[in-house]
């Protein structure tokens, strides 16, 4: 049977009153109401470019944070424009109405539930209103934030009096490019600590093959220009097609296609005679077999599809106040070299060689880039590599995470960031895995298959495996169970002893020159945790996996490698939990006592550890202590395992975060830090530390362990010195590593299986954490209201 956690238990849960409350784990329910946050802006169904914006920042929250925050919206709309809405629209504001103004004021101010008011902002939502948009600021009693699409330079009087207003009624503003923090600093003279510079969000994506989405689409054979958004004179697609009888002469196969309906306001004033123009100028250039509108508003996915296809991406608008687009955000998030006229966002983030800029309304100058980058791939794909990592830290998980500290910030009512845990997904872990075995790393999310295999990843992978399998029963897990067993068989020598590298080939090679003791142990830890799990998987591969480790348990006796001995002991105690035989116990406490002698010598009064600094994979030392207790009943390894570990703790958790040791810098026992070293952070040390908590808390149940589970595995997440994701929740996959300033986007073997490993470690021990987290709360609430 597959091991499940209990539920509904009854518990006594004593208050520091000395009052006790037996109370069943299903009636106990968090008291505490959410801040309200009401963002005021347009939204869906409306369709402009904010309302957008808005829907996948309220999203992208939703998505990343539980218990934190209740979204409510109040939708921006004129008199004779209205829409249905879903229920998150509480509020409607008429920008065209005086009296509307009023009324929200005084709703927001009526709602006790209501935090902080968002406001998106752009001149042209309140130009005929913007007396009454004060008025309104004026009359809220709750804390603003402002965020500005547009920082208009050069203000006339007027414009700067209105924003000065705006300056003395509201907490913060938003704004999305540095250029526009440094308008409103020098331009209208708003305190720099008062503007949050927070890029406007993209869409995350797995980055599928050019190739099969243009056959998705019928465009094989032909090589895409794009453009994409709502339709309008400003775009300057004209620009474009004045270029393109050349650009056709030297690439036949060309294809501009223009994506986006016409926008709706302009369709209200004018009709489609933007659209018209345009198609008429095609029929004049002859480019009709070269230019292909889609006339649609495009849904989320088939937009990423057609921004991946595309060769070359080109944002030709005309109005230098500009100041950020979405649309050229996306298309770079999406791998396309991006050909763009100055607007501040573009010179910011295309610099350094991130894609082109040219001049506005300049179709010579477009067309001699756009012929260029056709011709020179390499430089296409240069580009393409840069842009992908400048947008990497604008995903809208990471807008969500810098969005929510400054909330936060802001609200007189605090709520600690609480983080979702993501759904599992082993989609990355199976696109890793080829017929042979794991693949050692990635390129962003395609797997490397010249990097070629290790030992030591397929290892790591078999443990991920059993435990999804142990937690799910899911029968496909069985195949890949096997496989990285089979691997793990292929790499054992004559002798009983493993090999580490293997190329694409199937060779070992030169690499294993190398000391390989640590990928010896890592195998043995892999094949005891498959023997353990001798109840759920066939008996035939139980047994030739208890022969394997057998063989390789000869030469045991001979590691001195501190993590070596670990893994090792830690695969002797799970193939033999239910039964210890008297040769793995000996066994056991020989690799035992070696790690007690390490520690005896090196700990001091205020230094417990085995060695006199600390590196990589630190936890695994007093888990395996603690393994060699639970196996032998011996206290002194109880005790080390203990202290050890909360000392390590210690060093790497603090009450919300965790850093672990960086490879930049070991910690040392008797060296000076006099400097904290920032950066060099890997997934597996978390990952270890997380399986570490879990195997101390089922020991001393000590309920602190649960709480530092969740803060290790929140770094996953975004809690992190860089605020950033280490987890890609749209491929599954882990980035390899958090660095001073920047994370490492390849997706590699160890960050991926090292996150699977934690987050299954979560999902097995979530209904205790759960458990614990409400107690808690009742118990507060509970002496809360005796209190009063």
């Amino acid at each position: 049977m597959i091991n499940k956690l209990r539920s509904n238990r009854n518990k006594t849960f004593p208050a520091q009153n000395g009052t006790s409350y037996n109370l069943n784990k299903t009636q106990i329910k968090e008291k505490e109401s959410l801040p309200e946050i009401l963002f005021i802006t347009t939204y869906p169904p409306r369709e402009c470019g904010i309302a957008t914006y808005s829907q996948d920042l309220i999203l992208a929250l939703n998505n990343k944070f539980q218990n934190t925050f209740n979204i409510k919206i109040a939708a921006l709309e004129l008199q004779n424009n209205r829409y249905s809405y879903n229920d998150e629209v509480t509020y409607v504001l008429e920008t065209d109405n005086t009296y509307s103004y009023h009324a929200l004021a005084q709703n927001i101010n009526s709602n006790k539930e209501i935090a902080l008011a968002l406001i998106q902002h752009e001149f042209g939502l309140f130009k005929t209103n913007e007396a009454d948009f004060i008025l309104c600021l004026k009359a809220i009693n709750k804390p603003i934030i402002i965020v500005f699409h547009t920082v208009l330079p050069n203000p006339n009087a007027i414009l700067k009096e209105n924003i000065a207003e705006m300056n003395t009624l509201v907490d913060s503003f938003i704004v999305m490019t540095n250029a526009s923090a440094k308008l409103l600093e020098n331009d209208y003279g708003i305190l720099k600590n008062k503007i949050t510079v927070i890029p406007h969000g993209t869409h995350l994506v797995k980055h599928t093959d050019k190739e099969a989405l243009k056959e998705k689409y019928n465009l094989s054979k032909r090589r895409v220009i794009s453009t994409f958004g709502l339709l309008s004179s400003g775009k300057s697609i004209e620009t474009t097609l004045d270029a393109m009888p050349l650009i056709v002469v030297e690439n036949p196969d060309i294809l501009f296609l223009i994506i986006g309906k016409t926008h709706p306001s302009v369709v209200k004033e004018e009709g489609e005679i933007y659209r018209d123009s345009l198609e008429q100028k095609i029929k004049i250039l002859g480019l009709k077999e070269h230019v292909k509108f889609i006339n649609s508003y495009l849904p989320l996915e088939q937009l990423l599809d057609y921004l991946q296809l595309t060769d070359i991406y080109l944002f030709t608008s005309k109005d230098p106040n500009q100041a950020v687009s979405g649309t050229f955000s996306y298309a770079i998030s999406c791998g396309c070299p991006v050909i763009s006229t100055p607007i501040p966002h573009a010179s910011e983030l295309l610099k350094n060689g991130g894609g082109i800029i040219i001049d506005f309304e300049n179709s010579e100058q477009l067309q001699k880039q756009v012929l260029n980058l056709l011709n020179n791939p390499q430089l296409c794909k240069e580009i393409s590599n840069k842009g992908i990592h400048k947008m990497a830290p604008t995903a809208w998980e990471n807008a969500a995470i810098a969005h929510a500290l400054l909330l936060n910030s802001v609200m007189d009512r605090k709520s600690k960031l609480k983080y979702k845990t993501p759904a599992i997904n082993l989609e990355h872990f199976k696109s890793l895995t080829t017929p042979f075995a794991m693949i050692q790393f990635s390129i962003i999310n395609k797997p490397d298959l010249n990097s070629g295999y290790t030992l030591d990843d397929n290892a790591r992978a078999l443990v991920a495996m059993c435990q999804h399998f142990e937690l799910t029963n899911d029968d496909k897990d069985l195949a890949y169970i096997i496989q990285y067993y089979q691997f793990i068989q292929f790499c054992q020598q004559k002798d009983g002893s493993f090999l580490n590298y293997v190329n694409e080939n199937k060779k070992f090679t030169d690499q294993n020159s190398e000391n390989l003791e640590d990928s010896n142990g890592r195998a043995i830890w892999a094949l005891g945790f498959l023997v353990s799990m001798h109840d759920l998987l066939p008996e035939s591969l139980i047994t030739k996996a208890k022969k394997t480790m057998q063989a390789a348990l000869v030469s045991a006796t001979s590691m001195h490698s501190t993590r070596a001995m670990a893994f090792t002991i830690k695969g002797i105690y799970y193939s033999n939990k239910k039964e210890m035989n008297f040769e793995n116990k000996a066994l056991i406490k020989l690799l035992a006592n070696r790690l007690v002698q390490m520690y005896r010598h090196e700990s001091k009064a205020n230094w417990h550890w085995f060695e006199s600094y600390m590196t990589y994979g630190n936890s695994i030392l007093p888990e395996a202590i603690l393994c060699a207790y639970l196996a032998t009943g011996d206290m002194i390894y109880k005790e080390i395992a203990k202290t050890s570990f909360d000392f390590l703790l210690s060093k790497t958790i603090t009450e919300n975060s965790i850093k672990v040791i960086s490879n930049k810098g070991w910690l040392h026992y008797n060296k000076a830090v006099t400097k904290e070293v920032i950066g060099g952070e890997q997934p597996i040390d978390v990952a270890y530390t997380i399986l570490a908590l879990a195997k101390f808390y089922n020991t001393f149940k000590i309920t602190a362990y649960l709480h530092k589970m969740e803060t290790a595995f929140s770094w996953f997440l975004g809690n992190n010195h860089l605020q950033k994701i280490i987890y890609n929740p749209c491929t599954g996959g882990c980035y390899d590593g958090l660095e001073e300033d920047y994370i490492n986007l390849n997706q590699g073997a160890e960050s991926t299986v090292s996150y699977l490993m934690a987050r299954l470690t979560i999902q097995k021990c979530r209904e205790e954490i759960e458990y614990h987290k409400a107690k808690t709360v009742f118990i507060e609430n509970r002496n809360l209201e005796l209190i009063n």
